[in-house]
Protein backbone atom coordinates (compact mmCIF):
# COMPACT_ATOMS: atom_id res chain seq x y z
CA UNK A 1 0.00 0.00 0.00
CA UNK A 2 3.57 2.38 1.00
CA UNK A 3 4.35 1.83 -2.59
CA UNK A 4 1.18 1.91 -4.61
CA UNK A 5 0.78 5.85 -2.70
CA UNK A 6 4.50 6.65 -3.42
CA UNK A 7 3.92 5.87 -6.87
CA UNK A 8 0.72 8.23 -7.02
CA UNK A 9 2.50 11.11 -5.31
CA UNK A 10 5.03 11.09 -8.01
CA UNK A 11 2.54 10.79 -10.61
CA UNK A 12 0.89 13.54 -9.26
CA UNK A 13 3.75 15.42 -9.22
CA UNK A 14 4.76 14.98 -13.40
CA UNK A 15 1.34 15.88 -13.63
CA UNK A 16 1.50 19.30 -11.81
CA UNK A 17 4.56 19.92 -13.67
CA UNK A 18 3.53 19.47 -17.22
CA UNK A 19 -0.08 21.82 -15.75
CA UNK A 20 2.79 24.51 -15.29
CA UNK A 21 3.95 23.54 -18.99
CA UNK A 22 0.60 24.08 -20.59
CA UNK A 23 -0.71 26.55 -18.45
CA UNK A 24 2.50 28.66 -18.71
CA UNK A 25 2.71 28.40 -22.61
CA UNK A 26 -1.27 29.26 -22.85
CA UNK A 27 -1.16 32.55 -20.67
CA UNK A 28 1.86 33.95 -22.67
CA UNK A 29 0.48 33.14 -26.61
CA UNK A 30 -2.66 35.60 -25.39
CA UNK A 31 -2.48 38.64 -27.74
CA UNK A 32 -2.12 41.63 -25.91
CA UNK A 33 0.25 43.53 -23.24
CA UNK A 34 -0.88 42.61 -19.96
CA UNK A 35 0.92 45.64 -18.81
CA UNK A 36 -1.20 47.97 -20.51
CA UNK A 37 -4.56 46.42 -19.85
CA UNK A 38 -3.27 46.60 -16.12
CA UNK A 39 -2.54 49.61 -15.79
CA UNK A 40 -5.30 51.41 -18.47
CA UNK A 41 -5.32 53.52 -21.80
CA UNK A 42 -4.21 56.13 -19.72
CA UNK A 43 -0.96 54.82 -18.36
CA UNK A 44 2.38 56.77 -20.12
CA UNK A 45 4.64 54.30 -21.95
CA UNK A 46 7.45 54.83 -19.01
CA UNK A 47 4.27 53.61 -16.41
CA UNK A 48 4.29 50.59 -18.97
CA UNK A 49 7.07 49.50 -18.90
CA UNK A 50 7.85 50.04 -15.43
CA UNK A 51 5.30 47.22 -14.58
CA UNK A 52 6.41 44.97 -17.16
CA UNK A 53 10.11 45.26 -15.62
CA UNK A 54 8.54 44.49 -12.24
CA UNK A 55 6.75 41.74 -13.54
CA UNK A 56 9.63 40.02 -15.49
CA UNK A 57 8.10 40.55 -18.77
CA UNK A 58 10.91 41.99 -20.41
CA UNK A 59 13.27 39.08 -20.16
CA UNK A 60 13.40 36.13 -22.73
CA UNK A 61 10.27 33.69 -22.53
CA UNK A 62 13.11 30.53 -21.23
CA UNK A 63 14.00 33.02 -18.30
CA UNK A 64 10.80 33.86 -17.80
CA UNK A 65 9.23 30.41 -17.35
CA UNK A 66 12.05 28.85 -15.15
CA UNK A 67 11.51 31.66 -13.03
CA UNK A 68 8.18 30.91 -12.47
CA UNK A 69 8.81 27.16 -12.18
CA UNK A 70 11.27 27.04 -9.23
CA UNK A 71 9.63 30.17 -7.57
CA UNK A 72 6.38 28.24 -7.57
CA UNK A 73 8.36 24.81 -6.09
CA UNK A 74 9.32 27.18 -3.21
CA UNK A 75 5.64 28.31 -2.73
CA UNK A 76 6.14 31.28 -4.51
CA UNK A 77 3.53 32.51 -6.59
CA UNK A 78 4.24 35.49 -7.48
CA UNK A 79 3.01 38.91 -6.63
CA UNK A 80 -0.30 40.26 -7.26
CA UNK A 81 0.05 43.14 -10.42
CA UNK A 82 -2.42 45.86 -8.48
CA UNK A 83 -2.28 45.30 -5.42
CA UNK A 84 1.09 44.23 -4.96
CA UNK A 85 0.23 41.15 -2.22
CA UNK A 86 1.58 37.68 -2.50
CA UNK A 87 -0.46 36.18 -4.80
CA UNK A 88 -0.47 32.94 -2.00
CA UNK A 89 -2.56 35.30 0.13
CA UNK A 90 -4.51 36.00 -2.31
CA UNK A 91 -5.42 32.22 -3.57
CA UNK A 92 -6.12 30.97 0.07
CA UNK A 93 -8.17 34.11 0.76
CA UNK A 94 -10.71 32.81 -1.64
CA UNK A 95 -10.00 29.25 -1.50
CA UNK A 96 -11.79 27.72 1.52
CA UNK A 97 -15.14 29.29 -0.20
CA UNK A 98 -14.75 27.08 -3.08
CA UNK A 99 -13.57 23.87 -1.07
CA UNK A 100 -17.28 24.95 1.47
CA UNK A 101 -18.96 24.97 -1.90
CA UNK A 102 -17.59 21.79 -3.64
CA UNK A 103 -18.14 20.18 0.00
CA UNK A 104 -21.94 21.06 -0.34
CA UNK A 105 -21.89 19.96 -3.99
CA UNK A 106 -20.36 16.81 -3.11
CA UNK A 107 -22.92 16.23 0.31
CA UNK A 108 -26.06 16.86 -2.08
CA UNK A 109 -24.66 14.42 -4.58
CA UNK A 110 -23.82 11.50 -2.18
CA UNK A 111 -26.94 11.66 0.04
CA UNK A 112 -28.90 11.85 -3.00
CA UNK A 113 -27.47 9.42 -5.09
CA UNK A 114 -26.56 6.77 -3.14
CA UNK A 115 -29.82 5.76 -2.07
CA UNK A 116 -31.63 6.60 -5.31
CA UNK A 117 -29.00 4.12 -7.00
CA UNK A 118 -29.33 1.55 -4.48
CA UNK A 119 -33.19 1.90 -4.51
CA UNK A 120 -33.25 1.77 -8.02
CA UNK A 121 -31.24 -1.55 -8.15
CA UNK A 122 -33.49 -3.46 -5.27
CA UNK A 123 -36.33 -2.28 -7.70
CA UNK A 124 -34.89 -3.13 -10.83
CA UNK A 125 -37.49 -3.20 -13.32
CA UNK A 126 -39.90 -1.48 -11.45
CA UNK A 127 -42.07 1.53 -11.53
CA UNK A 128 -39.59 3.22 -8.79
CA UNK A 129 -35.91 2.29 -11.32
CA UNK A 130 -38.12 3.79 -14.09
CA UNK A 131 -38.62 6.87 -12.42
CA UNK A 132 -35.43 7.02 -10.80
CA UNK A 133 -33.79 6.79 -14.39
CA UNK A 134 -35.69 9.10 -15.93
CA UNK A 135 -34.83 11.64 -13.29
CA UNK A 136 -31.49 10.85 -12.83
CA UNK A 137 -30.89 11.37 -17.02
CA UNK A 138 -32.84 14.58 -16.62
CA UNK A 139 -30.64 16.01 -14.03
CA UNK A 140 -27.28 14.90 -15.88
CA UNK A 141 -28.67 16.96 -19.17
CA UNK A 142 -29.31 20.26 -17.52
CA UNK A 143 -25.96 22.64 -17.07
CA UNK A 144 -25.54 23.62 -14.14
CA UNK A 145 -25.49 27.66 -14.48
CA UNK A 146 -29.32 26.89 -15.78
CA UNK A 147 -29.93 25.12 -12.45
CA UNK A 148 -28.28 27.95 -10.82
CA UNK A 149 -30.39 30.69 -12.37
CA UNK A 150 -33.70 28.71 -11.86
CA UNK A 151 -33.14 27.59 -7.87
CA UNK A 152 -32.05 31.58 -7.79
CA UNK A 153 -35.34 32.32 -9.09
CA UNK A 154 -37.50 29.85 -7.32
CA UNK A 155 -36.23 29.78 -4.32
CA UNK A 156 -34.68 33.29 -3.40
CA UNK A 157 -36.69 35.37 -5.44
CA UNK A 158 -40.46 33.52 -5.66
CA UNK A 159 -40.46 31.67 -2.22
CA UNK A 160 -38.21 33.76 -0.43
CA UNK A 161 -36.66 30.55 1.53
CA UNK A 162 -33.05 31.31 1.07
CA UNK A 163 -30.69 34.80 0.13
CA UNK A 164 -29.77 34.99 -3.46
CA UNK A 165 -25.97 36.33 -3.06
CA UNK A 166 -23.14 36.05 -0.95
CA UNK A 167 -21.39 33.47 1.24
CA UNK A 168 -22.91 34.63 4.67
CA UNK A 169 -21.87 36.80 7.39
CA UNK A 170 -18.05 35.69 8.85
CA UNK A 171 -18.40 33.55 11.78
CA UNK A 172 -22.00 33.02 11.34
CA UNK A 173 -21.90 29.50 10.56
CA UNK A 174 -26.03 29.16 9.92
CA UNK A 175 -25.77 32.14 7.59
CA UNK A 176 -23.36 30.38 5.71
CA UNK A 177 -24.78 27.03 5.60
CA UNK A 178 -27.88 29.38 3.92
CA UNK A 179 -25.77 31.43 1.81
CA UNK A 180 -24.22 27.70 0.94
CA UNK A 181 -27.86 25.90 -0.12
CA UNK A 182 -28.61 27.21 -3.71
CA UNK A 183 -24.97 27.13 -4.85
CA UNK A 184 -23.98 23.60 -3.90
CA UNK A 185 -27.76 22.16 -5.11
CA UNK A 186 -26.53 23.86 -8.47
CA UNK A 187 -23.63 22.45 -8.81
CA UNK A 188 -24.12 18.94 -7.02
CA UNK A 189 -28.03 18.27 -8.17
CA UNK A 190 -25.93 16.80 -11.89
CA UNK A 191 -23.97 14.54 -10.33
CA UNK A 192 -26.93 13.10 -7.93
CA UNK A 193 -27.67 11.20 -11.50
CA UNK A 194 -24.35 10.47 -12.13
CA UNK A 195 -23.89 8.71 -8.80
CA UNK A 196 -27.41 6.88 -8.90
CA UNK A 197 -26.77 5.76 -12.58
CA UNK A 198 -23.37 4.46 -11.51
CA UNK A 199 -24.49 3.24 -8.03
CA UNK A 200 -27.62 0.69 -9.71
CA UNK A 201 -25.09 -0.84 -11.84
CA UNK A 202 -22.37 -1.67 -9.81
CA UNK A 203 -25.25 -2.73 -7.33
CA UNK A 204 -26.97 -5.12 -10.10
CA UNK A 205 -23.45 -6.82 -10.82
CA UNK A 206 -22.97 -7.43 -7.17
CA UNK A 207 -25.52 -8.58 -5.97
CA UNK A 208 -25.22 -11.51 -9.03
CA UNK A 209 -21.70 -11.96 -7.20
CA UNK A 210 -21.51 -15.69 -5.72
CA UNK A 211 -20.51 -13.95 -1.92
CA UNK A 212 -23.88 -12.75 -2.48
CA UNK A 213 -25.52 -15.56 -3.00
CA UNK A 214 -23.27 -17.42 -0.35
CA UNK A 215 -25.09 -14.48 2.34
CA UNK A 216 -28.53 -15.40 1.28
CA UNK A 217 -27.71 -18.96 1.48
CA UNK A 218 -26.94 -18.20 4.97
CA UNK A 219 -30.42 -16.67 5.67
CA UNK A 220 -29.33 -12.91 6.33
CA UNK A 221 -31.67 -10.55 5.45
CA UNK A 222 -31.90 -8.73 1.94
CA UNK A 223 -31.38 -5.18 3.56
CA UNK A 224 -28.60 -6.65 5.56
CA UNK A 225 -26.67 -8.11 2.35
CA UNK A 226 -27.29 -4.58 0.00
CA UNK A 227 -26.30 -2.47 2.98
CA UNK A 228 -23.43 -4.48 4.85
CA UNK A 229 -21.96 -6.47 2.15
CA UNK A 230 -23.04 -5.41 -1.45
CA UNK A 231 -22.75 -1.70 -1.23
CA UNK A 232 -19.65 -1.41 0.04
CA UNK A 233 -18.41 -2.87 -2.87
CA UNK A 234 -20.54 -1.44 -5.49
CA UNK A 235 -19.86 2.11 -4.14
CA UNK A 236 -15.96 1.77 -5.41
CA UNK A 237 -16.96 2.90 -9.02
CA UNK A 238 -18.43 5.91 -7.23
CA UNK A 239 -15.64 7.05 -5.22
CA UNK A 240 -13.77 7.32 -8.50
CA UNK A 241 -16.04 9.45 -10.31
CA UNK A 242 -16.18 10.82 -7.42
CA UNK A 243 -12.44 11.72 -7.68
CA UNK A 244 -12.43 12.98 -11.16
CA UNK A 245 -15.70 14.71 -10.95
CA UNK A 246 -14.46 17.34 -8.50
CA UNK A 247 -12.08 18.66 -11.08
CA UNK A 248 -15.83 19.34 -12.99
CA UNK A 249 -17.37 20.69 -9.69
CA UNK A 250 -14.69 23.59 -9.81
CA UNK A 251 -14.83 24.69 -13.15
CA UNK A 252 -18.98 24.33 -12.20
CA UNK A 253 -18.38 26.41 -9.02
CA UNK A 254 -17.00 29.64 -11.83
CA UNK A 255 -20.92 30.07 -12.85
CA UNK A 256 -22.38 29.74 -9.25
CA UNK A 257 -19.97 32.17 -7.68
CA UNK A 258 -20.88 34.72 -10.62
CA UNK A 259 -24.64 33.84 -10.63
CA UNK A 260 -24.89 33.97 -6.81
CA UNK A 261 -21.96 37.09 -6.19
CA UNK A 262 -20.31 34.46 -4.19
CA UNK A 263 -16.34 34.73 -3.90
CA UNK A 264 -14.20 31.99 -4.30
CA UNK A 265 -11.92 30.85 -6.81
CA UNK A 266 -13.49 30.72 -9.84
CA UNK A 267 -14.51 33.96 -9.32
CA UNK A 268 -11.34 35.25 -8.79
CA UNK A 269 -9.56 34.37 -12.00
CA UNK A 270 -12.32 35.13 -13.81
CA UNK A 271 -12.19 38.61 -12.79
CA UNK A 272 -7.95 38.28 -13.28
CA UNK A 273 -8.44 37.30 -16.47
CA UNK A 274 -10.76 39.83 -17.42
CA UNK A 275 -7.70 42.31 -16.50
CA UNK A 276 -5.01 40.35 -17.52
CA UNK A 277 -3.74 39.86 -14.32
CA UNK A 278 -1.26 36.86 -15.13
CA UNK A 279 0.59 36.24 -11.87
CA UNK A 280 -3.31 35.56 -10.18
CA UNK A 281 -4.27 33.72 -13.02
CA UNK A 282 -1.61 30.84 -12.88
CA UNK A 283 -1.51 30.69 -8.80
CA UNK A 284 -4.99 30.31 -8.74
CA UNK A 285 -4.99 27.51 -11.34
CA UNK A 286 -1.78 25.86 -10.01
CA UNK A 287 -3.45 25.79 -6.34
CA UNK A 288 -6.65 23.85 -7.94
CA UNK A 289 -4.40 21.55 -9.84
CA UNK A 290 -2.94 20.44 -7.22
CA UNK A 291 -5.82 20.02 -4.98
CA UNK A 292 -7.17 18.08 -7.74
CA UNK A 293 -4.25 15.72 -7.68
CA UNK A 294 -3.98 14.99 -4.00
CA UNK A 295 -7.88 14.60 -4.23
CA UNK A 296 -7.56 11.65 -6.62
CA UNK A 297 -5.08 10.37 -5.24
CA UNK A 298 -6.40 9.79 -1.83
CA UNK A 299 -9.58 8.34 -3.71
CA UNK A 300 -7.53 5.78 -5.37
CA UNK A 301 -5.70 4.99 -1.58
CA UNK A 302 -9.61 5.13 -0.42
CA UNK A 303 -10.20 2.36 -2.51
CA UNK A 304 -7.19 0.04 -2.51
CA UNK A 305 -8.57 0.50 1.60
CA UNK A 306 -12.15 -0.55 0.82
CA UNK A 307 -11.27 -3.36 -1.40
CA UNK A 308 -8.94 -6.13 -0.03
CA UNK A 309 -8.55 -7.05 -3.86
CA UNK A 310 -7.22 -4.03 -4.79
CA UNK A 311 -4.61 -4.17 -1.51
CA UNK A 312 -3.84 -7.76 -3.10
CA UNK A 313 -2.73 -6.41 -6.37
CA UNK A 314 -0.24 -4.10 -4.54
CA UNK A 315 1.83 -6.18 -2.75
Amino acid sequence: MLRYALKRLGLGIIIVSVAMVMLFAMIYVIPGDPASVALGPRATPEMVQALRSRMGLDQPIWIQFFRFYFSALRGDLGTEVLSGRPVIDVVFEQLPYTLALIAGAISWSVLLGIPLGCIAAVRRGGFVDRVIGVLSVAVIAVPSFVIAIYSLLIFAVALQWLPAIGAGEPGNLASQLKHLALPSLAIGVGWVGYIARMVRASMLETLEASHIRTARAFGLTDRRITYSYALRIAILPTVTLLGVGIGNMVSSAVFAEIVFARPGIGKLVYEAISVRNYPVVTGAVLVTTAFFVVVNALADILIGALDPRVRTSLN
